[in-house]
């Protein structure tokens, strides 16, 4: 496009003198007129000569800014950004001035390009998708109204030819994906598009990442990754030859987000603004200088109190001991002075534990480069202790011994270790089989009274688990239950009598009321194992005696002799008789059902008690059971969380962010809150995004899959992308350093967000569930969104009994105020969001005879859209195979898609045959019990002398079915179709999925809140190949989304679904067999097809 920009005005390059100059680098999602450049800085938009030199800020609302492009004439740019709270599009002079918002509607709406007319912008959208996973394109004036969505079904990237007929553009977009040399079913191509004829080409079409296509005369300059190297550089393509080019030649870093102006293009590479002739087709770097307070990265006092991630109590409950945004903190119950015992920003201190003799805190600390096992005095006094070198690897919550000279702790590799103060040594003393992240963080071990054993559980396989008991002194471990059952959180009697542990074997069925499928919910107990033969049960039988006194006979020993005696001298000796140790367990009286956090104080046994699997309870109370009293007694009503203290005494709860210590006695309020709300810290921010970058790096290596990275030289990463942290000026600039760091693995499942952004508030707007038009002056009802007729959750406000709302209607006013028809509609229902709203409603666009209509307006119509798409097709489907095939939309394998496809199953698995859809399938849980569902072969039929016979099993398909697939279908939605292929269930009709099964499983969160994702596992088939990452399962009948026909409103791979499903039925129907004629069964009339034994049996 040709960009004219005027002579900038000097006032504008005047600068504060108390202000910074600096040489900046982050410079993102820039754009070039024929004299200047623009781009994103520090989350704001700046302009700036296009050879270089000082900038100026143009924008500065809370959050991030995206996409910033100069309008044709160059007097203009617009962009995304939330001044109002959504992100909208916005327009701004190119020299400031106010943005004027072009967009209303809450879904955010990204910024793609001017149209050649420079009257109007193009932007995306999934405003009016049927799902989620994909946007639409739009046009919209500069001068606002009623956006007008392109004839494309889905659009992400694009730009107009300069005559403004055709449109080139990408159906899909990876731009904010962290997956380099991806090869997958998602890849986007370019496709050219006649906005007139609506014919299309598909100038790339291979599996490489092709992207951002611009024009320029003969010539469509674009994105692409298809180089030897697979790097992202500039590419251009002859529109008369279809030849094609590389044009530049960048290795180490990729090109992002390019656009184009009247003579060059301008890009950015490794944080850095390049400038590509396109006369010359060479390219230079261009330096920009930024006056700025750089405020993000001043250092600052922040509340740490919203980021407490681990805590524990103090030996009598005086204080409690948080680790807050990577810093240690005690805090008193009650009175007192809050420390922070590191004020280490840039350092990583996780885990705190407080020994049991009070004088020491122990704590992992990164300081070194690797997380190390560090001791501070509990008062704070004096310098922290360094005591290991373990060197690589994560390592989690650590616990004391009572003698305060051995902690135990588990690391990411699930070795079970035990390190001694004394020596120094460390004792490994098991290691687990299955746990990932989460079950690591809740490892819990339980020392013995004389600090000798240490009781642990791990599974021995995929179902059963067992008790483990290691002796230190002897160095050996033992095995205690059987793994008959999952036995866990064991826990000792401080006294020395008993162990405890939860065991899950109380089997109760629970009938679906679907079908005959059960589960075995509420099935934990709680155990106790007398230590010694000698030890009575703790249920045994009580008899009521006088108890006779028997003199002490050395009550009156010395003082001195007593007060010689040490602490450990007085602890009494932990015995165990391991033979025969589980034929000595009991079951404890409170009733079977789920319970965690097992913790045992002298004559006691805690315990939380969660809800009942499908019971309405939500709370988790804390309780103990009183062995002498034999009865459960509620300490707490509610908690989210608790320890003991090691006396035994009180407890440390945790409750909806907030902490209290509470006396282990029946009946506590946790109204006395410690004061966390004070817990604050001196934050550096550049020190802690480097400490940030590092986790990042570290917890992949320990955490990755495959232990060599995939063949990436992975120190060789941390030099090249932890080199740009210093150029970063906000957090957004750490998650985009992070998100190229852990893209070089070529794995999907890597992801980065969260963490401290300057996020902008969001603010609902009202949704009416409807399509608008604006018709003479006036915005009318075009549709009103049906949804599903079997569905009450998602309906419109306007299809509510009593509601006397018509398509065609206008909608003239919105709470009295009318509706501006200058502007989208959604303009007049900015905070109406979910609430109760007066419109003025008439057959005309007049108010002369105008009614008041009351109804709620809805603050998001994606499901009511998304259920109007899979009806649209169901009736589709319905219509043209006469009812006799059903058809079945999976949207996810979680919870909600597991929902989805029980529930239409059920409506539809008498169907003669079935078309099961998962295109835009967003994965979740792995889907066997799907395929299960779905795979449920004829067993038997029943024969009733009145009434249907029936089939069993009861609800089973077993007519024939095809399933349709494409490149948004990923991870569970990449294992659902190859499942479905291994049963032979049908075949796969559309595109190639997304190629997505190496999987997450959790990863321990960065210290500011943020979070990266570690791929911790990969599926491999049962013939021992691997599931083939970044490819995806191949159909059987490939059916491209041909945006020729989808513009004109059909589906061509929902119509190959249907015409195969109807060849099926002809040629591998299923028929129910025809009931036997009744039999004979008169004495001798029955024939025995088996020989008699002479017994007669």
């Amino acid at each position: 496009m040709k960009k004219i920009l005027g002579t900038m005005i000097a006032c504008m390059w005047l600068t504060s003198s108390v202000q910074a100059q600096i040489d900046a680098r982050m410079l993102r999602y820039p754009d070039v007129s024929q004299t200047h450049i623009t781009f994103v800085y520090a989350g704001d938009i700046w302009i700036a000569p296009k050879d270089g030199g000082l900038a100026s800020r143009l924008s500065s609302p809370k959050g991030e800014e995206t996409f910033p492009r100069f309008s044709p004439d160059g007097k203009h740019i617009a962009f995304s950004g939330n001044y109002d709270g959504n992100t909208d599009v916005y327009v701004i002079p190119t020299f400031g001035g106010t943005p004027e918002r072009l967009t209303h509607h809450p879904m955010n709406d990204r910024l793609v390009d001017w149209y050649p007319d420079g009257q109007t912008v193009l932007f995306a959208s999934s405003m009016a998708s049927g799902r989620q996973r994909f946007n639409q394109l739009y046009r919209t004036a500069v001068t606002g109204g009623l956006p007008e969505k392109l004839p494309v079904a889905y659009g992400e990237i694009g730009a107009i030819s300069p005559d403004g007929k055709t449109l080139a553009y990408t159906t899909r977009s990876r731009d904010f994906r962290n997956w380099k040399r991806y090869r997958g079913g998602m890849n986007p191509d370019i496709y050219l598009f006649d906005l007139a004829s609506f014919d299309v080409k598909n100038i790339t079409s291979n599996d490489a990442n092709d992207a951002h296509p611009m024009w320029h005369g003969k010539t469509l300059y674009f994105l692409s990754d298809r180089g030897a190297n697979q790097r992202h550089n500039l590419w251009a393509y002859d529109l008369d030859s279809g030849a094609m080019r590389q044009v530049t030649q960048f290795s180490d870093f990729d090109v992002r987000f390019p656009a184009i102006g009247p003579s060059d293009i301008v890009f950015e590479a490794g944080g850095k603004l390049y400038l590509f002739d396109l006369a010359s087709q060479q390219q230079k770097e261009v330096q920009i200088e930024i006056v700025t307070d750089q405020a993000a990265v001043k250092p600052r006092i922040v509340d740490v109190e919203k980021l407490i991630n681990n805590a524990y109590i103090s030996p009598t409950g005086m204080r409690a001991v948080f680790e807050a945004r990577g810093e240690i903190f005690t805090v008193p119950a009650e009175h007192g002075v809050i420390r922070n015992l590191t004020n280490s920003s840039g350092v990583a201190e996780r885990y705190p534990a407080w020994s049991p003799d009070g004088k020491t805190v122990a704590y992992w600390s990164d300081r070194s480069g690797e997380y190390e096992l560090t001791l501070q005095n509990a008062d704070g006094r004096g310098s922290e202790q360094k005591i290991t070198t373990l060197g690589p690897g994560y390592r989690y919550q650590l616990y004391w011994s009572p003698d305060s000279r051995k902690l135990a702790f588990v690391d990411q590799a699930m070795d079970i270790q035990v390190f001694n103060r004394d020596t120094g040594k460390i004792t490994k003393v098991g290691k687990g089989l299955y746990m990932f992240h989460g079950s690591l963080s809740n490892f819990k071990v339980s020392w013995s009274a004389d600090s000798r054993w240490l009781a642990y559980s791990r599974a021995l396989n995929m179902s059963a688990s067992a008790i483990f008991l290691y002796d230190l002194e002897n160095d050996q471990l033992h095995q205690t239950t059987s793994g008959y059952y999952a036995d866990a959180n064991p826990a000792f009697d401080p006294d020395g009598d008993y162990l405890y542990y939860l065991t899950n074997r109380t089997l109760n069925p629970v009938y679906s009321d679907l079908d005959n499928s059960w589960v075995y919910p509420n099935s934990t107990n709680i155990a106790a194992v007398a230590l010694r033969k000698d030890v009575v049960s703790p249920l045994a039988p009580k008899n009521d005696e006088e108890e006779v006194k028997k003199a002490d006979e050395k009550k009156e020993k010395s003082k001195k002799e007593g007060e010689e005696k040490t602490e450990q001298d007085q602890v009494k000796a932990v015995q165990i008789d391991l033979d025969g140790f589980e034929t000595r367990a009991v079951i404890l009286p409170p009733e079977a059902g789920n319970y965690t956090d097992l913790y045992a104080v002298s004559g006691k046994v805690l315990y939380r008690r969660m809800p009942r699997s499908g019971s309405a309870a939500k709370e988790r109370p804390i309780v103990y059971y009183d062995l002498k009293e034999r009865e459960e007694k509620t300490i707490l009503s509610d908690a989210d969380g608790y320890m003991p203290s090691a006396d035994g005494k009180k407890l440390l709860m945790a409750s909806k962010g907030k902490f209290a210590i509470v006396d282990i006695k029946p009946d506590q309020k946790a109204d006395k809150p410690l004061r966390t709300d004070e817990l604050e810290m001196q934050l550096d921010p550049r020190a802690e995004w480097k400490q940030i970058f590092s986790d990042t790096w570290r917890l992949e290596r320990d955490f990755f899959y495959d232990k060599n990275m995939h063949g990436v030289d992975w120190n060789a990463m941390r030099e090249r992308y932890g080199a740009l942290i210093d150029d970063c000026e906000t957090r957004w600039d750490v998650h985009y350093v992070l998100g190229e760091l852990i893209a070089e693995l070529n794995a999907s499942h890597t992801y980065r967000g969260g963490g401290d952004t300057e996020n902008a508030e969001r603010r609902s707007v009202g949704l009416l569930g409807i399509d608008w038009r604006l018709n003479n002056g006036a915005y009318q009802i075009a549709k009103i969104i049906d949804g599903a007729e079997w569905d009450a959750e998602a309906r419109s406000p306007l299809a509510e009994p009593g509601v006397k709302i018509s398509e065609g209607d206008y909608v003239l006013a919105v709470n009295g105020q009318n509706i501006d028809p200058g502007k989208d509609p959604w303009a007049a229902f900015q905070g109406l969001g979910g609430k109760t709203i007066s419109l003025s409603v008439n057959n005309k666009p007049s108010f002369d005879g105008a009614r008041e209509v009351i109804v709620k307006a809805l603050d998001d119509e994606t499901r009511l859209r998304h259920l109007d798409w899979i009806e649209t097709n169901r009736k589709q489907v319905e219509r043209e195979t006469n009812g006799d095939a059903g058809y079945i939309y999976v949207r996810s394998t979680g919870i909600d898609g597991q929902t989805e496809l029980v529930r239409q199953f059920m409506a539809q698995f008498t169907k003669k045959a079935l078309i099961i859809d998962e295109r835009f399938n967003s994965g979740g849980q792995i889907p066997d019990r799907f395929i299960e569902l779905l795979n449920r072969p004829p067993l038997a039929y029943w024969a009733v002398r009145d009434g249907q016979d029936w089939q069993w099993p009861p609800v089973a398909h077993f007519g024939p079915k095809v399933m349709l697939i494409n490149g948004w279908s990923g991870s569970g939605g990449d294992a659902f179709p190859d499942y479905f292929k291994k049963a032979g269930l049908g075949p796969l009709i559309g595109t190639r999925t997304w190629g997505g099964l190496i999987g997450i499983s959790g990863a321990p969160g960065l210290i500011d809140g943020g979070g990266v994702t570690v791929p911790t596992f990969r599926m491999y088939n049962p013939e021992g190949g691997w599931f083939e990452e970044g490819h995806g399962v191949d159909p059987d009948i490939e059916v491209q989304d041909d945006p020729s026909e989808m513009a004109r409103g059909n589906d061509p791979q929902l119509q190959r679904a249907i015409d195969e499903i109807k060849k099926l039925l002809q040629t591998k129907p299923y028929f129910k067999p025809e009931r036997p004629p009744y039999e004979d069964r008169t004495p001798g009339a029955v024939k025995s097809s088996k020989t008699e034994t002479e017994d007669g049996v």
